[in-house]
């Protein structure tokens, strides 16, 4: 497993692995369901522009299986980003995602100068859950009634990972 730039003949299998309500249903509403080809080449065009990459492919034995990303906060937060990250369904249960996790924390804090990386997951999203706790990030706090997704009020469990090393 390795995380990667995209390249733009990436457009169809993330169309393809996107196009997921189960995915959808754990993700924020500026992500667009269904998701269309169209959707997948505009998403690469706005990673490739990034500087620095904060965005990357996740990359199983040659094949496209989901997306990883940090978004790096400003201000007073400048030291923090949020994490977020989606992997295809065919590819669950497979410890890929733990992986992800930990290599984009490495990322952040060596090359971002990062000092603290958040998550914020669904309370229903109990697989997210385990996979951040496997990948050493501890839980935080509940925001009660933070989410509103598909006519939904939902809480939100938040975890975090701090850079021990500064």
């Amino acid at each position: 497993m390795k995380l990667r730039e995209f390249k733009n003949s990436d457009a169809l299998q993330l169309s393809i692995l996107l196009n997921n309500k189960k995915i959808w249903d754990n993700l924020r509403n500026r992500i667009p369901y269904p998701y269309a080809l169209e959707d997948a080449k505009e998403f690469i065009q706005f990673c490739q522009s990034e500087n620095p990459q904060t965005t990357f492919i996740i990359e199983k034995e040659g094949t496209v299986v989901g997306v990883i990303g940090l978004i790096v906060l400003t201000d007073v937060y400048c030291k923090s980003a949020e994490i977020g990250y989606w992997l295809g369904e065919p590819f669950w249960n497979k410890g890929i995602m733990t992986k992800a996790i930990q290599k984009i924390v490495t990322y952040g804090f060596d090359e971002l100068d990062l000092v603290r990386i958040f998550a914020g997951v669904f309370e229903n999203n109990k697989s997210s859950q385990k996979v951040l706790e496997k990948a050493g990030f501890k839980f935080e706090c509940i925001f009660e009634k933070a989410i509103f997704k598909n006519g939904q009020l939902l809480n939100e469990y938040r975890y975090s990972k701090i850079n021990t090393n500064i």
